[in-house]
């Protein structure tokens, strides 16, 4: 390493690390200005972060968003250039922080997977006339095959609560926000029409459906496991629904015929969980 490098790391770990030592050669009358432009820092990324999760702040208070943030940015500075990227994690340090709240995590959750979708790079999906000119000849071994490339700003998070009920409370700058939990878990699927980050609640199995195709699973591997989780008559029905919803909602970029994949799906497998203002909106 480098003199200047050297020197650029002793500084960047001051500025992260109260506890830190003055870089070398500094003297201790460094310290108060270096301690100012610390706080502005983070000033900064919590600014960033008050900016994504919204709805977060306004579910657990300011204060205590203010100090989740200020632990984030300390406990895990960010890694890019960029402050699009300032919240990577931080549902992660709700679920740490706020235990006993999983509520919280969720909804941050949902708000990074829709800062990513309102930043993700645009593509053209496919309309439902070019899906069926795609499939007009289809032949049974076409369906069993067929993959499906998602839209890139599509997004999928668990759900325990219902997030429409509460993003709506919330929005609506009620007394008391409102948290409903589920019976059983969902999800939510997110993604962006036009300008705008969208969400709609869906049950678990579509979006572990969605996870399954983006993993690159075959059309025939999923209904194969929609009838482990469904059972025969429900998954023939759910599954051609759902491929029809999808491309109503401009969730699909293209399709690929014949593709041979060896990961199996059978059961359904767990979804992965991968900017607030009044633009964001439920469906």
């Amino acid at each position: 390493m480098t003199g200047l490098a050297q020197r650029q790391a002793a500084f960047l770990g001051a500025i992260l690390d109260d506890e830190a030592p003055l870089p070398t050669g500094w003297g201790d009358e460094r310290a108060p200005g270096l301690a100012i432009y610390r706080n502005n820092y983070r000033s900064s990324l919590v600014k960033a972060l008050r900016s994504t999760f919204e709805m977060t702040e306004r579910l657990v208070g300011e204060d205590a968003f203010r100090r989740a943030a200020a632990h984030h940015c300390i406990m895990y500075p960010p890694r890019s250039w960029t402050l699009d990227l300032a919240g990577k994690g931080f549902p992660e340090t709700c679920t740490e922080l706020f235990t006993y709240d999983p509520d919280v995590a969720e909804l941050a959750a949902l708000e990074w997977a829709m800062h990513e979708a309102f930043v993700a790079r645009n593509a053209k999906p496919l309309t439902t006339a070019g899906f069926g000119e795609a499939c007009a000849t289809f032949t049974e071994g076409d369906w069993e095959g067929l993959t499906l490339t998602l839209v890139p700003d599509l997004r999928v998070v668990g759900a325990s609560h219902d997030l429409v009920r509460l993003w709506s409370s919330l929005a609506a700058d009620t007394a008391k926000p409102d948290v409903v939990p589920f019976g059983e878990a969902q999800c939510a699927i997110v993604w962006r029409e036009g300008e705008r980050p969208v969400f709609a609640l869906r049950p678990a199995w579509e979006g572990a459906a969605l996870d399954a195709f983006h993993r690159g699973a075959t059309f025939g591997e999923v209904c194969a496991a929609l009838i482990e989780t469904l059972g025969d008559e429900a998954a023939i029905a759910e599954a051609g629904a759902m491929l029809a919803r999808w491309v109503g909602e401009g969730l699909i970029d293209k399709l690929a015929q014949g593709v041979e994949t060896s990961s199996a799906v059978t059961p359904l497998s767990p979804f992965a969980s991968e900017s607030s203002d009044s633009s964001l909106s439920v469906r």
